[in-house]
């Protein structure tokens, strides 16, 4: 009698196993790169999780990650299936999963801007050219993996003084957020930096900034940034024409309260074409080999 009871625990426990994997299987995961606070991040797609639950039939779950390489990991790993890149992690995560695409980007991303910023003590102004009178001082980069926070910073910065920001600049940073680099230029702990243009638009809207103590001094070309990428297994796994059925949820995101979040006035289609600018910039500065 005992080895029966036992027998039947074994076997249930085996199925409740089986049915949680399967269970979890069947969840769609997402992530996002932490371009802001996590608090800020959490409001934000939490929402866009519940839109995408009721416009895929599918539960839909976004997952908070620390670090855009974390983020790059997660959709490598497949823990995540879809993302919300910028332009440069967007770019890593494709080279690391095959078949994995571009699907969407923000109206505004094609044509992106960093904003250079810079303390009222430095003296420095706005300007149409490229401030080389921030040689010397002390500049703040946002993330290490940021494509406005860094990538695109970096090669203006290579581009006009033909060396590295540790040879240009007298103290070298990386505040892991635009937020936090808005924050830290503000309050004199570094004299210059480089920040993503919504963030800051955000931000002063916001009455974060003061600009008695902080303004843009510079604003790059535009750039490609920001997309939605998808793993190119998810048709295998939620059926024939889901990763095209993910796309048009996308696209069709028009409620002011979603879009805001991001913010973007909507989205468009993207390929993997599109970032190929980001690609062979991060080549030529050698942040990707």
């Amino acid at each position: 009698m005992g080895k029966l009871i036992g027998r039947r625990f074994f076997i249930a426990l085996a199925a409740g196993l089986l049915a949680t994997s399967v269970a979890v299987a069947d969840t769609f995961v997402f992530t996002a790169i932490p371009d802001q606070d996590e608090a800020r991040l959490k409001e934000r797609f939490g929402k866009v999780a519940t839109y995408l639950s009721e416009a895929l039939g599918v539960e839909t779950r976004y997952v908070p990650v620390k670090s855009y390489a974390a983020a790059v990991t997660a959709f490598r790993n497949d823990q995540v299936q879809l993302a919300w890149f910028g332009g440069l992690s967007g770019v890593r995560a494709r080279l690391l999963v095959e078949g994995s695409e571009a699907i969407a980007q923000g109206i505004e991303d094609p044509n992106f801007e960093t904003y250079f910023i810079a303390h009222v003590s430095t003296g420095l102004k706005p300007s149409q050219d490229f401030p080389k009178e921030i040689a010397g001082m002390t500049f703040t980069f946002g993330s290490k993996g940021s494509t406005s926070g860094r990538l695109m910073p970096e090669y203006h910065i290579r581009q006009q003084f033909g060396k590295s920001p540790d040879e240009v600049f007298s103290k070298v940073g990386f505040s892991g957020n635009h937020s936090k680099t808005v924050a830290l230029v503000q309050s004199g702990a570094y004299q210059v930096g480089a920040t993503n243009f919504k963030v800051w638009k955000r931000e002063l809207a916001e009455g974060k900034i003061d600009p008695d103590k902080l303004s843009v001094i510079w604003k790059t070309p535009g750039y490609p940034d920001y997309q939605w990428t998808i793993r190119g297994d998810v048709d295998q796994r939620w059926g024939e024409g889901f990763k095209e059925k993910v796309r048009q949820a996308l696209l069709d995101m028009d409620a002011p309260d979603l879009l805001a979040s991001f913010p973007r006035k909507g989205f468009i289609p993207a390929t993997n074409a599109d970032f190929q600018p980001i690609l062979d910039t991060a080549r030529e500065i050698k942040l990707i080999d």
